[in-house]
């Protein structure tokens, strides 16, 4: 992987320990001239399929692929409007090509992308994959689950620190390729980043069975490669019911030259 100064990068994806198949898919993105690199930023998307090994693999596949695309192609000034964009665009894709290919009926994903232009981060997400900000040894969750038991903890239904153990709490109620209609969240505007900061990207294969305060220590004081080894590592052991994907990037002082 080829990565421009200013951010150390590492990804990986691991099928788990009880499933066949890996549905989920990843990619980290830069364009290559340095002139739209200033403008468009670093990209950087997770994607969790669902509708059958086959199905989900599809959908993570196309919603990536599609992100990356319609953000380069369509870029004009605003990430932020770009990652939306790339989203719906992602979610006609994918209901397309169910409706072209009946045995995928069904099919569907969670996806989570950011965007790095410089010091600032943009998002997007549908689903419950999530983006956690790791600053001064301490975790921020920046997303919020689309998920039924999303919805409790929000209506004070279910507590937060509960919400996690949730038998229920992989119930999703928004993702690309269900529905007609898709609503995504993001960034309200820039978010601007620390020298240091840390942003870690995963599926609920990850974050079902490792809680926060382990995903911060896993994080903290190490490289980006160490850290994703160490929380697959870590899924493992706990069982992996899932398929386990995560991204992790280290913001340095190489970014200062960026705009």
């Amino acid at each position: 992987m080829n990565v421009k100064p200013g951010v150390e990068v590492a990804s990986l994806s691991d099928v788990g320990c009880q499933r066949e198949n890996n549905e989920d898919s990843y990619l980290y993105w830069e364009p290559a001239e340095e002139e739209e690199f200033q403008r468009k930023g670093r990209l950087a998307v997770i994607a969790d399929g669902m509708g059958g090994h086959e199905g989900g693999q599809e959908a993570s596949r196309l919603a990536v692929e599609t992100v990356r695309e319609v953000y380069d192609q369509g870029f004009r000034d605003d990430p932020q409007t770009a990652l939306v964009e790339s989203f719906v665009a992602a979610h006609t894709r994918i209901l397309g090509f169910a409706e072209q290919h009946p045995v995928f009926q069904g099919m569907g994903t969670t996806c989570t992308a950011l965007v790095l232009r410089g010091w600032q981060l943009y998002f997007a997400h549908v689903g419950d994959s999530r983006l956690y900000l790791v600053r001064d040894a301490r975790i921020l969750r920046l997303t919020r689950d689309h998920s039924y038991v999303g919805r409790l903890v929000e209506s004070g239904l279910v507590r937060a620190e509960d919400a996690e153990k949730h038998p229920q709490r992989h119930i999703l109620t928004a993702a690309l390729g269900a529905g007609r209609e898709v609503a995504v969240d993001g960034a309200e505007q820039g978010l601007l980043l620390q020298d240091g900061d840390e942003l870690l990207l995963c599926t609920d294969g990850l974050w079902g069975v490792v809680t926060e305060e382990e995903l911060e220590a896993a994080v903290s004081g190490k490289t980006p490669s160490e850290s994703c080894a160490a929380l697959v590592k870590l899924a493992r052991e706990r069982g992996g019911p899932d398929n386990i994907t995560v991204q992790v990037l280290r913001i340095g002082t190489g970014l200062k030259n960026e705009r």
